[in-house]
């Protein structure tokens, strides 16, 4: 049953309104001014508000403000006899869901209502699902090297700072990128990832800064590239070391100007883009060996994260595995397994070549294979 709340300082008003939406099947309470409404708006979880714009101690305006400020997921319909366009601009423009005129009409203010009730539900969703995707990408460990990224995670989030990720294939480096993006002020923002290593060397410029119709053959439409896809966001490129030497020095100008060009096309298109980098390689190697641009190198490397691999920080490995053993359930629908003592000392002596992908790649394996409790046998047999 959904929840409201009316908030309006004439009686009369609010036992009319509680009448008509009680009738419909909903819960709902009363608060006769401001004040009080934003109190029990913040105790209690409202789908919709129905709320007077003119009442004493906190006007309805000033009510929508805080609960915005609070980001809360009720749903803020105004109700004002004082039904001026002025009045509902500026209602609107601080969140509100609409805004009715006393005396409402009754088929809009149920219309309305049951599409506020809707919008609510997909708030609360989508910030369960942030929570999910969060967890999901949290990156897990307690050992030095790991509180070392985490701590530097936590310092560069808030900045604008570009970052530079490196590490071994299947390390975690995709992890770190989304945890820099999701604790910055850029989190509700897009974050595109482009593998630069996926991407033919004749097509990542395309890719990367998008095309004009007719630039190269087959090009038959304009396509949109991924930096004006970040805009406003993230852009991670994931192995910039294989990226080719012409690509970089278009991406050296990105950065330097907030600007890019598609190709075939002249015209200069500005871009708002936070940048984070990661590669397998050692770029100041491959700089020496003519391969990568030692000006973008230094534009991207502000602040470096070296991620270190599994078989460094083998003491980290019982808290993977026990996070895969419960995100592989959830993803199943099914309960968690366990892992016996003597599986969990053996999986900590392999060499995980692979990281930790590989480590959650053999856990998934042992939970599709394996009894409730994987024993040291199991492991051995599908490791």
């Amino acid at each position: 049953m959904a929840k409201l709340i009316i908030v309006d300082d004439e009686k009369p008003i609010r036992a009319a309104l509680r009448d008509i939406l009680e009738y419909e099947g909903y819960d709902v309470d009363e608060a006769k001014d401001g004040e009080e409404g934003l109190d029990m708006i913040m105790r209690t979880s409202y789908d919709v508000a129905l709320c007077d714009i003119r009442m004493p101690k906190l006007n309805g305006l000033e009510l929508l403000m805080k609960v915005s400020e609070a980001e809360k997921s009720t749903q803020i319909i105004m109700i004002s006899a004082y039904g001026n366009v002025e009045n509902a601009v500026e209602a609107t423009k601080r969140g509100a869901f609409d805004f009715i005129t006393k005396p409402p009409d009754l088929n809009r203010l149920l219309i309305t209502v049951r599409n506020a009730i809707e919008r609510s539900k997909l708030v609360q969703e989508t910030k369960t699902l942030k929570k999910r995707i969060y967890k999901l990408n949290e990156i897990v460990g307690e050992s030095d090297s790991i509180r070392k990224v985490k701590d530097t995670i936590n310092r560069v989030a808030a900045t604008e700072a570009r970052v530079l990720v490196t590490g071994a294939n299947g390390s975690g480096k995709e992890m770190v990128a989304k945890q820099i993006h999701e604790k910055g002020s850029r989190a509700n923002q897009p974050l595109i990832e482009v593998n630069c290593a996926a991407i033919p060397s004749e097509l990542i410029e395309s890719e990367l800064f998008g095309h004009e119709k007719g630039a190269f053959t087959g090009a038959a439409a304009k396509r949109v590239g991924k930096f004006e896809q970040a805009d406003g966001g993230t852009l991670f490129l994931d192995e910039i070391g294989d990226m080719s030497l012409s690509a970089q020095a278009k991406v050296l100008r990105a950065l330097q100007e907030s600007k890019i060009t598609r190709v075939g096309g002249d015209k200069e298109i500005k871009v708002n883009v936070r940048v984070i980098a990661a590669t397998n390689k050692d770029l100041r190697q491959e700089i020496v060996n003519g391969n990568f641009r030692e000006d973008l190198f230094h534009r991207l490397s502000v602040i470096m994260i070296h991620v270190p691999p599994l078989s460094e920080r083998r003491g980290d490995i019982p808290l993977l595995a026990d996070k895969f053993l419960h995100d592989i359930a959830t993803e199943y629908g099914a309960p968690a397994k366990e892992l016996s003592p003597d599986a969990m000392d053996y999986l900590q002596s392999l060499p995980w070549t692979g990281n930790v992908r590989e480590l959650r790649n053999v856990i998934e394996r042992l939970v599709i294979m394996c009894g409730d409790e994987i024993m040291l046998d199991d492991v051995k047999a599908y490791a």
